[in-house]
């Protein structure tokens, strides 16, 4: 089965129409692994594309849990994918994230997960979001 078909049936199963930008953001999104990417960055990945088609697309795959954004502090949201038992009403991989001071990057630390917060009744908790921040494994390289 090629990558294509199984992404088709991965994004037709979160309930997303499948259309070639969607395969195109989806696959620059797989291939930068576990790195955060800001819009701007899909943009320049995709210079002629319609900025309004990205747009579009990343908020969809954000609505239907196929990436998460994330806010790492420096006023600009990146997004990573999601794990596949994501929804998008109750994202399933809440990990910390990594921002490097140096490289500017946010990297998903998948391997730590953010514990259970228990909130004081009547708080209802939508969203969490740890970020821990210093210099990368590559920028720390001497």
């Amino acid at each position: 089965m090629s990558q294509n078909s199984t992404t088709e049936k991965y994004l037709a199963k979160k309930g997303i129409r499948v259309t070639a930008m969607r395969l195109l953001v989806f696959d620059y999104l797989a291939k930068q692994r576990e790195i955060a990417v800001t819009l701007s960055d899909i943009e320049n990945a995709f210079s002629k594309a319609d900025r309004t088609t990205l747009y579009r697309t990343i908020k969809t795959f954000e609505e239907k849990g196929v990436v998460h954004s994330i806010d790492d502090g420096t006023g600009i949201h990146k997004y990573a994918l999601c794990k596949a038992d994501c929804d998008g009403h109750q994202h399933q991989d809440l990990h910390l994230h990594f921002h490097c001071s140096k490289c500017n990057e946010t990297i998903c630390l998948t391997d730590t997960q953010i514990p259970k917060i228990k909130v004081p009744s009547g708080f209802i908790a939508e969203d969490i979001n740890l970020i821990v921040k210093g210099v990368c494994d590559k920028c720390s390289e001497v």
